[in-house]
């Protein structure tokens, strides 16, 4: 029985094992893995398969070279784009916050390798400003991921408005009973303490898309 490509179940079995063998080794099988781990009779009906899968364009492959197997590009799933708010201060607190409100807005696309779409529900983002949380591998003109939540538990990175300064700060968050300590991941800045009800939580950090400049 032959699939809708054309492909028999031993053609498929061996096109999976492949992709799957380069997916995790980063480099293709030999002949003798593939008999191997397939318990295929012999590597005359390995290789047999191995062109019928060339011919039908599945894969290529050199003769006579060994793990001259490659698999043919494939067309990467398209990025998720999400709202791009403005930038965070990731050093001392930034006064006159975007305004999260407006309808029209910038996006930044996330793409599938950092997170699926079904992870981005409620998600937007910020461009860092400082090097406050250096030592969390946040760098100045990085993106952070925020999902919105209006509450946070010790210890989790979040976008932290201070009331009456009107301002929004990227730190790890401590609440600490009588007072909240906002402290950033550098070790040469002082962590900011204020009352808990100065403040209020807009997101906490999910994911980081990296600036290459």
């Amino acid at each position: 029985m032959r699939s809708a490509d054309g492909l028999s179940r031993r053609q498929e079995e061996i096109l999976t094992y492949v992709e799957n063998f380069v997916r995790k080794n980063g480099y293709p099988p030999a002949i003798r893995d593939i008999q191997r781990d397939l318990e295929i009779s012999s590597t005359s009906v390995v290789a047999y398969n191995l062109k019928a899968l060339q011919e039908k364009g599945k894969l290529n492959r050199e003769e006579k070279v060994s793990r001259a197997i490659t698999l043919p590009e494939q067309p990467q799933a398209p990025g998720f784009e999400v709202p791009l708010l403005g930038v965070i201060t990731a050093g001392q607190p930034l006064p006159d916050p975007e305004d999260t409100s407006s309808g029209e807005r910038d996006t930044v696309e996330v793409p599938p390798e950092v997170a699926p779409v079904d992870k981005l529900k409620d998600v937007y983002a910020l461009r860092v400003r400082g090097q406050s949380m250096i030592d969390a591998l946040i760098d100045d003109g990085d993106i952070v991921l925020l999902r919105f939540q209006e509450t946070a538990e010790n210890g989790q990175m979040v976008a932290a408005m201070l009331v009456d300064e009107n301002a929004v700060t990227l730190k790890k968050f401590y609440h600490e009973g009588h007072r909240v300590r906002l402290q950033p991941a550098n070790k040469t800045m002082d962590p900011i303490f204020t009352a808990p009800d100065n403040v209020r939580i807009q997101g906490r950090v999910v994911g980081v898309l990296r600036s290459l400049i």
